[in-house]
């Protein structure tokens, strides 16, 4: 993932619902960087701005160097909340990484070699069942996914976390051995109705 992205905030004055309240009304989000043994910093980030960052994807697993009134934090977004009817983001939290920090990332899995799967040359297809792998990664060094390759597997083989070889400098979040994806067997569309039987022969005309 790059590092970075880089984002600009003011600091709020105040906090409360009604701080926040005031912030939406002047285009801003309401948000807080936390962490790093350090005290929280209230801050305000322009509504455009983080709503473009949030639906660009990857927004919780970008580390950006927020820029707070002209003091540079290193951060990666923690939480955002969004309005449940508009889906617009209402809040956010940064935490605020150190040096050489170990932060715990949702990384997304890239499944390779699909072309030469015998499951996949027989009609079968990719069930995916994680989209992404929880890693405990340098926050330095956060990796743009997780390679599967899948060039081996046939109808019915499937592939779990702990088969999977991580990028350096990461280790799983979890030890659950769960399934991350299975080559499925094509489907097969219902066979067609039989025709109907023609109809019964009407009976002769009495003489």
């Amino acid at each position: 993932m790059a590092a970075n992205a880089t984002l600009s905030a003011t600091v709020r004055a105040k906090g409360g619902k009604g701080a926040a309240r005031a912030e939406r009304r002047q285009g801003r989000v309401p948000g807080v960087i936390y962490g790093d043994k350090k005290p929280p910093v209230l801050i305000a980030i322009d509504y455009k701005t983080l709503h473009q960052r949030i639906y660009a994807g990857h927004f919780l697993s970008t580390v950006f160097e927020l820029e707070v009134d002209g003091q540079k934090h290193r951060v990666i977004p923690r939480d955002y909340q969004l309005d449940p009817v508009k889906d617009t983001p209402v809040h956010v939290d940064f935490l605020r990484l150190g040096a050489g920090a170990e932060i715990s990332v949702e990384i997304p899995i890239h499944v390779k070699g699909a072309e030469a799967s015998p499951g996949i040359k027989a009609g079968g297809t990719v069930n995916l069942v994680l989209h992404a792998l929880t890693l405990l990664c340098n926050a330095d060094n956060l990796p743009d996914g997780v390679d599967v390759d899948i060039s081996a597997l046939g109808v019915g083989d499937s592939v779990h976390v702990q088969d999977v070889k991580l990028p350096a400098g990461t280790r799983f979040a979890s030890k659950e051995n769960v399934t991350l994806l299975s080559i499925v067997a094509p489907t097969v569309s219902a066979a067609e109705p039989a025709a109907e039987a023609p109809a019964a022969a009407a009976p002769a005309a009495k003489k």
